[in-house]
């Protein structure tokens, strides 16, 4: 199933918001497909104030969500390398509508019973097991008594891509900027692909954009902006780019120099033709923690979190407001590849990721990732950003190099030989 261009926008437009409010420098990673879903069906079933708050942020009429998002699992479950799943969890006692019931994306509806400790058991086995044990805990508290949890609506969210073409490996300790005197795992790769490479230019400033290719058919795209440039207007610009909404223009045009941040062309003298495009990257991890009430306008959630009434008479008889919705989200970006996780839950209470000889002079392009910079997960047909986040703190290397420089540089050379 494709997806449908007019939720793909909706959910894009949710991560570009969610960007621009990160505020600081810290590393982050954050899903916005992974709490669309959600947002979804408690607009369908939501009321008043809340249905209006909960569209807004959607990005489509309440009355369009829950088939949107029956529609963007389902599509979601297409993509190779890609895991989705969605799951209720209500008390036994609490009435639901059949006809709310029957909208939902397809899952598991589960019982919460007994104690909040066994009950966070249960949940916690479900993010364990939906993630391949990249999250192992459901971000969600339990509460007990006549005012506690009555439902829990989770999402879980799984990408893993091996690299086209993987990278080398050594270390490296930047001479300046905020990594200089650090030995980090750098990355470093040589093709003949110059315009993966681009430059976009926003409103804080030129972003470079580096797209790595993924065999699943979702690429990572790493973002650096202007030295000193933060989060949010690196990633807002570098999801713009990415969703064609803001025009890039490719290294094969760039002029010679330092034409973008991290970026310079020049000419070389080459064994063949072709141009190359040189890239080097810190390898990363990243895990991040979100409590979604913090921003509770940007997610819809303002007034559904008004526990002086209920909110959803779509969902149930009894009277419902929300009282927690969090994202624990982490993504790795490694020599052979990348994965990302996240896992969402929003739960309601009662109204309350030596050589031969050089003959040719050619175009050469550098890209040197060597202070904090943005990335973006982004499946290639329908340009929906899976994941998105901010590294500020690179993997140290850990172990000696099994090779010297030279010698990895000597067997790259010789795999491009071989190639061409």
């Amino acid at each position: 199933m494709s997806m449908r261009n007019s939720t793909v926008r909706a959910v894009n437009r949710l991560t570009a918001r969610w960007a621009a409010a990160h505020g600081g420098d810290a590393g982050t990673v954050f899903t916005a497909a992974g709490v669309w879903p959600l947002l979804a069906p408690l607009a369908d079933g939501a009321a008043g104030p809340a249905r209006a708050e909960l569209a807004e942020a959607l990005g489509i009429p309440a009355e369009r969500a829950a088939g949107a998002a029956r529609e963007l699992l389902a599509a979601l479950d297409g993509v190779r390398g890609l895991r989705s799943a969605t799951a209720l969890w209500t008390r036994a006692d609490l009435p639901l509508e059949p006809a709310w019931l029957e909208r939902l994306a397809p899952g598991s509806h589960g019982t919460l019973s007994g104690t909040a400790e066994a009950g966070h058991k249960a949940l916690d086995a479900w993010a364990d097991r939906r993630t391949g044990g990249l999250v192992k805990h459901m971000p969600v508290t339990l509460t007990e008594g006549p005012d506690g949890t009555r439902l829990v609506l989770a999402s879980a969210l799984t990408l893993k891509t091996k690299w086209v073409r993987p990278f080398f490996e050594w270390p490296r300790e930047p001479s300046e900027g905020p990594w200089s005197g650090r030995s980090l795992q750098m990355l470093h790769r040589t093709t003949a692909l110059p315009d993966r490479a681009a430059v976009a230019e926003g409103p804080h400033g030129a972003v470079t954009l580096l797209e790595v290719v993924g065999d699943t058919g979702v690429d990572v795209h790493l973002l650096l902006g202007e030295a000193g440039a933060g989060p949010g207007g690196v990633l807002t610009t570098g999801v713009e780019a990415v969703t064609r909404a803001r025009p890039v223009t490719p290294a094969s045009l760039l002029p010679e120099g330092r034409p973008g941040p991290g970026l310079t062309v020049t000419r070389e003298l080459a064994l063949t033709p072709e141009p190359r495009l040189v890239v080097e990257t810190p390898a990363f991890e990243v895990r991040a923690e979100h409590d979604l009430l913090r921003r509770a306008r940007l997610f819809g959630l303002e007034a559904a979190c008004d526990n002086s009434r209920g909110h959803f008479p779509g969902v149930g008889s009894e009277p419902l407001a929300v009282g927690s919705a969090r994202q624990s989200a982490m993504a790795r970006f490694r020599a052979e590849g990348f994965e990302a996780a996240a896992v969402t839950a929003v739960g309601m209470a009662v109204g309350c990721a030596a050589p031969p000889r050089l003959r040719y002079r050619t175009r050469r392009v550098e890209v040197s990732f060597d202070r904090p910079f943005g990335f973006l997960a982004v499946h290639r047909t329908s340009r929906l950003v899976l994941a998105a986040g901010w590294v500020s703190d690179p993997l140290p290397y850990a172990r000696p190099p099994e090779k010297t420089l030279e010698e990895k540089l000597r067997e790259e050379e010789e795999a491009w030989a071989e190639e061409e």
